[in-house]
């Protein structure tokens, strides 16, 4: 996937003004930025829930900015959600289901044994018959993804997939997503837990006030000036115009 000059404005709020990224098969990338950076936002335009300004989106190489949310689930896009969305009162085996059969338009059989394997693969094997609405966040953060791997996606976007979770739990889901990984599956993974985009991305990019502002490894970026002065409210343009001073 590549991010071409990607823009959006609502009414007279500019939230992303140029923004450009790659993913490549069997990588993750994370992406951090302060609140308001317009991270979900981002997430949002890939999967066509919200239309760009300007920019390209190109996906397996074809721009898919024309394309609609169902066909871009199709085509191999698969995401999760900051609140998970799984459908309360159907099991996880249900919930897993339903992504295989309308996220793949696999056979009931077929999406069937996929759901068994995604639900064996996040350790929600021995839950599969428990009622989504009663399980714990942690398990619900593992449906979320499960649900999003039902569908067969080539990459898979992740909206703080660890928020709110403890530090043995943050590890639960850096082991699913390695072995998302490992299967040749991309993932963007935006996230405000540090472990995560130390331990588990191949390269970490700054959003900041609408633009990737720096891309590199994990531990470069993260302790760059950049990011401090991102978080510290400081922001790229104040550092731009004491260069030029």
């Amino acid at each position: 996937m590549s991010v071409e000059n990607l823009a959006i404005s609502f009414g007279s709020n500019q939230v992303l003004k140029s923004v450009n990224l790659e993913l490549h098969a069997g990588e993750t990338l994370g992406v951090i930025g302060p609140n308001g950076a317009g991270k979900t936002v981002m997430l949002n335009i890939m999967t066509g829930i919200l239309k760009p300004d300007g920019g390209r989106l190109v996906f397996l190489g074809r721009d898919i900015l024309k394309e609609g949310v169902v066909e871009r689930v199709r085509m191999g896009l698969g995401r999760t959600f900051q609140i998970p969305r799984s459908f309360r009162n159907m099991t996880a085996y249900e919930n897993s289901l339903v992504g295989a059969v309308f996220g793949s338009g696999l056979t009931e059989r077929a999406a069937g044994a996929r759901a068994r394997d995604i639900l064996d693969m996040i350790g929600l094997s021995g839950k599969k018959l428990e009622p989504a609405g009663k399980l714990g966040l942690l398990d619900r953060k593992r449906l979320e993804i499960g649900v999003a791997l039902a569908t067969g996606p080539r990459a898979l976007l992740l909206d703080e997939a660890a928020g709110g979770l403890t530090e043995s739990e943050v590890a639960e889901i850096l082991g699913i997503v390695r072995k998302v990984k490992e299967s040749g599956v991309g993932v963007i993974w935006i996230e405000h837990v540090l472990q995560t985009m130390l331990h588990g991305t191949d390269r970490v990019m700054l959003l900041a006030e609408g633009r990737d502002v720096i891309c590199g490894r994990p531990r470069d970026v993260m302790s760059s000036r950049e990011v401090e002065e991102a978080y510290l409210g400081a922001g790229v343009g104040a550092r731009t115009r004491r260069k030029r001073a």
